[in-house]
């Protein structure tokens, strides 16, 4: 891969050109996190509603039909099911690992395999949570342990 960059004043905004024989998995993981660069959810706190750039995302779960979204800062409501925000993030960094939750892969900071075939996320801030069995062997391919 070649990567050019020309910096000059005569730009008004920045832009990125893609130049590809072929549109293949690394290709589209460059898209998929160039996309999630600019992504933002609307959630809300204490009645107030904020917009949150997708990168500042730990997981997501569903707890009794709401939605919250952890950040290392703060815990926000989202309005949105967990399916849609999957829908919405999954194309990036981010990977559901059980029923109710998931993941950004870029916040885990170790793993461990625990009982049952499931496997122990460590996160960054600290925070431990469970893949399940459904979908350790996938997490696995996606990190590249498998």
């Amino acid at each position: 891969m070649k990567i050019t960059i020309d910096i000059d004043e005569k730009y008004a905004e920045t832009q990125v050109d893609i130049h590809c024989r072929q549109l293949d998995t690394e290709t589209e993981k460059i898209i998929a996190t160039l996309r999630m660069l600019n992504q933002q959810l609307m959630v809300s706190k204490e009645e107030e509603n904020h917009l949150l750039d997708v990168t500042k995302i730990i997981y997501v779960e569903a707890v009794e039909r709401k939605t919250f979204v952890y950040t290392v800062e703060d815990v926000y409501e989202s309005k949105l099911r967990l399916y849609e925000m999957e829908e919405r993030l999954c194309a990036g960094h981010f990977m559901r690992i059980s029923k109710s939750c998931l993941v950004n892969l870029r916040q885990i900071k170790s793993l461990r395999n625990d009982v049952e075939r499931k496997i122990r996320l460590t996160l960054k801030n600290g925070e431990q949570i469970v893949v399940s069995r459904q979908y350790a062997d996938e997490m696995k391919k996606r990190l590249g342990v498998m």
